[in-house]
């Protein structure tokens, strides 16, 4: 193993943490309506399970409401059943033709939580840089003693912490947005 393949596995491996704390963080809702919160939402559609859009449309007509149109009108029943034991905090109401999600104000309270559950997403991503580092590290140490210059596995080290720190502020900025965006009423 040489230095830039090590960098390389690392870099790769902070870089899908952060992609990874990015999609956690828009299925945490922030008030607004997105079709992101449905992400975790099955339904049986001819025989297997799919998430929601993959049996209806799935829009945002303003941003306190999410409209389902199943493709299959008998869906409706089905896709108003997932979304209630899903535990989503949504309740569905349909017209027969269409489901309507209300997204229902935010109370400070709830605010705080969702804050909360945001800073724990980006506290497990922390761990899996610090994991990613501590590899890299524990990689140069093994490449040292198969024959790598001790200068150079040092500097290999010194290089996957700044990259610890690089893809730390990335975290620590996504979070900060989140924040904002769970914090605006």
């Amino acid at each position: 193993m040489d230095t830039q393949s090590i960098l390389n596995e690392t870099t790769t491996r902070m870089q899908k943490t952060v992609d990874h704390l990015d999609e956690e963080l828009l299925n945490i809702r922030a008030g607004k309506a997105s079709v992101n919160v449905l992400n975790g939402v099955m339904v049986e559609y001819y025989g297997s399970q799919v998430p929601v859009s993959g049996a209806a449309s799935v829009t945002v007509p303003d941003a306190k409401t999410i409209l389902i149109q199943p493709w299959d009108k008998n869906l409706i029943r089905v896709i108003e059943k997932a979304i209630i034991d899903s535990n989503i905090g949504l309740t569905p109401s349909n017209n027969g033709e269409q489901i309507r999600l209300s997204m229902p104000p935010l109370t400070e309270e709830r605010r705080k939580e969702l804050v909360k559950r945001a800073r724990g997403e980006a506290e497990t991503a922390r761990v899996s840089l610090r994991n990613a580092r501590r590899d890299a590290i524990e990689n140069f140490k093994k490449a040292q003693k198969e024959g790598m210059p001790e200068d150079e596995a040092k500097d290999g080290g010194e290089r996957a912490q700044k990259m610890l720190d690089k893809y730390s502020k990335k975290i620590d900025e996504i979070l900060a947005a989140k924040e904002k965006e769970i914090m605006t009423v």
